[in-house]
């Protein structure tokens, strides 16, 4: 435990409101050498950092909510718009898109630039787009402001993830990284029935008053209690690799339109798509090799703890989505639940990984990221395990059951993975190795709303799913939560791995 002289509590809280705060508090660390600020505002108990992290908590809270709210308005915009379903369904895209390509370069450019100052930018572009989308008279006006709220979006994902290193001390990320998990499952959570609400009561446009109402406190807080970032000056800073972001874009987009298009069918246009993203990938690999400022640094992602965190990611965000692409079809065909049975089951999820978010961080602090891990990974391997024997025969609360394996596993992972990354990540970096795990969980979810919806499809045997007998679609479910389960035990083989390589105090080398 830090210990500290007894005057320097109360000098450290007095400085915090006083315009001379920040040189005030320089003056006391230089009394403690070798102590953090954020080592010394927890040690000290400084209410600024719980207020930070609340901060944080609402810039990871937008932006989930931004994408879940949104889906269940899609009937009322064809009815509101005149528009068609293919239409409308880019409200949502827009989104989606400008989030997945803009990732990394936002955490890029954080790092040049101060992550600070541009996460209060993210807050300002969210906040105005969603003033926009409930002012929009058109749906090519709602659908631009969707993407620019996106843009925001990109920002606040990255950026608050990094800029918990610099908020709370080492020990304690596991924490923090639990809350921040536990705001974004309760904004997934909250988005379909709180936006069902908002419709019926108020009209679509109340959907993104809301956000704006919660951006204006997060603003705030983010202004008034986030330390201050510090950029590199003009002649040290490397440069932003624009050639590389750009590249990055558009080989996501293309991806994610390739797994998106078509509403489960894979033609001509999805395949066109996926090959343009395997060559703008490769494309992105030859700049990024000669690039003297690389937008991601190609030897970084071969450090075990990096690489194999990223690629878990992908695999147990794939498995997740699973749960919400399969979910509805089983409980409202085979199950025969009612749409308002089946949204209060699909909320049982995200509000289980909700409650788990803090207590599994407080288990990754005590007991070790990697351990922990390993031990969310086999909760969610026996959670898929039980989706395919228990629900068939328990029924609702079987298939209940199985959810609350698998989703406080998947809360426990996401804990002690995003430490694990983020912990040793050196300073200048925080910002787009944040996006990179960002990213990688979007990309999860993506492939994983394909691949598995197809693999579901598959094993019914149904061309129509929405008229399939109820022994097709538990066919269907035990197939789709097998394959996710051989995904678990692959995922379960990364991290063994990942804990072979791992130095102790090993860290992620440039």
């Amino acid at each position: 435990m830090l210990r500290l002289p007894p005057w320097l509590p109360a000098a450290y809280r007095c400085c915090e409101d006083s315009a001379s705060g920040v040189a005030a508090r320089k003056r006391a660390m230089s009394r403690i050498s070798g102590t953090s600020e954020a080592a010394l505002a927890a040690a000290c108990g400084a209410p600024s950092v719980r207020r930070a992290l609340a901060s944080l908590s609402l810039c990871m809270l937008l932006p989930a909510l931004g994408t879940s709210i949104a889906n269940v308005a899609l009937p009322t915009f064809t009815q509101a718009f005149g528009a068609s379903f293919g239409a409308v369904q880019w409200v949502v895209l827009a989104y989606l898109l400008a989030n997945t390509t803009l990732i990394v370069g936002a955490g890029r450019l954080g790092d040049l630039l101060g992550r600070r100052r541009l996460l209060l930018i993210g807050l300002v572009l969210f906040t105005v787009a969603s003033l926009l989308c409930a002012a929009a008279p058109t749906l090519a006006l709602l659908i631009a402001a969707r993407a620019v709220q996106g843009v925001g979006a990109a920002l606040l994902m990255a950026l608050g993830m990094a800029l918990v290193g610099e908020t709370v001390p080492k020990k304690q990320a596991g924490r923090a990284m639990g809350l921040l998990g536990t705001t974004s499952a309760i904004g997934t959570a909250l988005g379909p029935s709180l936006g069902g609400l908002l419709i019926a009561a108020f009209g679509w446009p109340a959907l993104f008053l809301l956000s704006a109402a919660l951006g204006l406190p997060a603003l705030w807080l983010a202004w008034r209690y986030l330390p201050a970032s510090r950029p590199a000056s003009d002649k040290d800073r490397p440069g932003f690799d624009l050639p590389g972001t750009l590249l990055l874009a558009a080989t996501l987009a293309a991806y994610a339109l390739a797994m998106t298009l078509g509403r489960g069918r894979f033609g001509l246009l999805n395949a066109a798509l996926l090959l343009g993203a395997a060559l703008g990938l490769a494309l992105f690999l030859w700049v990024q090799a000669r690039s003297a400022s690389p937008l991601v640094r190609l030897a970084r992602l071969r450090d075990p703890v990096l690489g194999a965190g990223l690629a878990l990611s992908v695999l147990v965000s794939a498995v997740v989505m699973a749960t919400l692409v399969v979910g509805p079809f089983y409980l409202a065909g085979a199950l025969g639940l009612a749409s308002a049975a089946v949204g209060l089951v699909m909320s049982a999820g995200p509000v289980l990984s909700a409650l788990a978010g803090v207590p599994s961080g407080r288990l990754v602090d005590r007991l070790g990221a990697r351990r922990m891990s390993m031990a969310g990974l086999l909760g969610m391997a026996a959670g898929c395990v039980a989706l395919c024997l228990v629900p068939a025969a328990w029924g609702v609360a079987g298939y209940v059951l199985a959810i609350a394996m698998l989703t406080p596993g998947y809360a426990l992972f996401q804990a002690a993975n995003n430490t694990a990354v983020m912990n040793d990540v050196p300073a200048e970096q925080r910002g787009v190795i944040s996006g990179l795990l960002n990213l990688s969980r979007n990309l999860g979810l993506v492939t994983g709303a394909s691949v598995m919806g197809s693999v579901f499809a598959f094993g019914s045997g149904a061309l129509d799913l929405g008229a399939a007998p109820p022994q097709a679609l538990t066919a269907g479910l035990r197939a789709t939560f097998g394959v996710a389960a051989v995904l678990l035990v692959a995922a379960l083989g990364i991290a063994a791995a990942k804990l072979a390589h791992r130095r102790p105090g090993a860290r992620c080398g440039a």
